[in-house]
């Protein structure tokens, strides 16, 4: 099962609905799911034993008895979450009630190579773990986004642009083995778009959420899950062909990719070529910030190019929302071309109710996303199963 399979009625369902506040009964849950309260009890009971829902206090009676309250068991069950870039690991723990634990940031070359990389990513769950053990939590799996394509399966990575040596790599098998838990992993923007949507959008059914940092990618969220595709590519932006970028050659091996001249990595390959030293998003969005004109004019013509093909996106998917995040997105030239496109390419219809606007969650998004997808596949597994040790 992957992140977007939660079956409605589902005990990942049911968990759902109380996080986000839709319920927050057992009544409540007849009326949002439609189904028989004895289901809906067997459903409950599961969580309750599982210790991911607690049952307690009394709610305000609607002409009957006063119905006890659920709420998202506020300690024990957490999930390791690891937000992959080219240049970094970002780590923390993430809890059922939607915070996020212990994060940190280090400093690693995803282009080394695979083995280099999952040793550096285990050690640093290790540690985690340990962490949350020694905080009285219990570490329920791990969940992983990758910046790169991952087989629908979620098992492993597939041919990564700039990434020599990561194609067909069991990374979700080879991660299990070395940390003794359950492993959920999947591309980078789809668990920002996770995180997105459960924290910061519950309400809104239908959603693209953008990452823009060295590369760029999307993820997709349709009538309230996850959207992979047929084979897990859903939402890939980056290698569409642009005008802008005519005939440059595409790490991909194709030509006029969007990510050749908007990703982070080619505005700071074009900002080196004018004598500024940049290598990161992260320095570009400072650059910015200062009001340096050939780091802003890049960044701003990045959001037409970006809004551009998100524009087709628009007309022919309807989102409600278009999220930005990442680090680029953090700049707001970038986020005024990317609106501004919008609205001059879309239909009216498409873009009438339509909200533009950057990421609300930061660089957490994709923590989130990772680790309150492990955490709702427990629930929907095997939710009196014991919990991983």
């Amino acid at each position: 099962m992957t992140a977007s399979d939660e079956p409605p009625g589902s005990a990942a369902h049911v968990l759902e609905l109380v996080a986000n506040g839709s319920a927050s009964s057992r009544a409540d849950l007849v009326r949002e799911l439609g189904l028989a309260a004895s289901t809906v009890s067997t459903r409950v009971q599961e969580l309750v034993e599982a210790g991911l829902l607690t049952e307690s206090g009394e709610g305000v009676s609607r002409g009957g008895r006063r119905p006890r309250l659920l709420r998202i068991a506020d300690r024990g069950a957490v999930a390791l979450a690891a937000d992959l870039g080219s240049r970094h690991i970002r780590t923390g723990a993430v809890g059922l009630t939607g915070d996020c634990l212990d994060t940190d940031d280090h400093p690693f070359d995803l282009t080394a190579g695979p083995e280099p990389a999952l040793e550096a990513l285990a050690e640093r769950l290790e540690v985690l773990a340990e962490r949350q053990r020694a905080a009285g939590r219990t570490v329920r799996g791990v969940g992983v986004g990758f910046p790169g394509p991952v087989d629908a399966d979620g098992a492993r990575v597939i041919a990564p642009s700039r990434m020599p040596g990561w194609h067909l790599f069991p990374l979700r098998d080879r991660l299990a083995d070395r940390l003794g838990v359950p492993v959920l992993l999947d591309n980078d923007a789809n668990m920002m778009a996770l995180g997105e949507h459960r924290a910061a959008h519950p309400a809104r059914r239908h959603l693209v959420v953008v990452k823009a940092g060295r590369g760029i990618g999307s993820g997709v969220i349709s009538d309230g899950r996850l959207h992979r595709g047929a084979g897990g590519s859903a939402g890939d932006i980056s290698h569409v062909r642009v005008d802008e970028a005519a005939h440059l050659p595409c790490s991909c091996g194709n030509i006029g990719c969007l990510e050749t001249v908007a990703g982070g990595a080619a505005i700071a390959a074009a900002l080196r070529g004018k004598g500024l030293a940049v290598d990161s998003a992260g320095e570009i969005l400072r650059l910015v910030e200062n009001g340096e004109p050939h780091a802003t004019t890049l960044v701003r013509q990045a959001g037409r190019d970006i809004g551009a093909v998100l524009a087709v996106v628009v007309n022919f998917f309807n989102p409600e929302a278009v999220v930005l995040g990442g680090a680029l997105a953090g700049a707001q030239p970038l986020v005024a071309a990317v609106r501004g496109t919008l609205y001059e390419r879309c239909l009216p219809m498409a873009t009438s109710e339509l909200t533009i606007d950057a990421a609300a969650c930061g660089p957490d998004a994709g923590l989130l996303g990772a680790g309150q997808a492990v955490l709702r596949r427990t629930a929907a597994h095997s939710p009196t199963s014991p919990p991983v040790p």
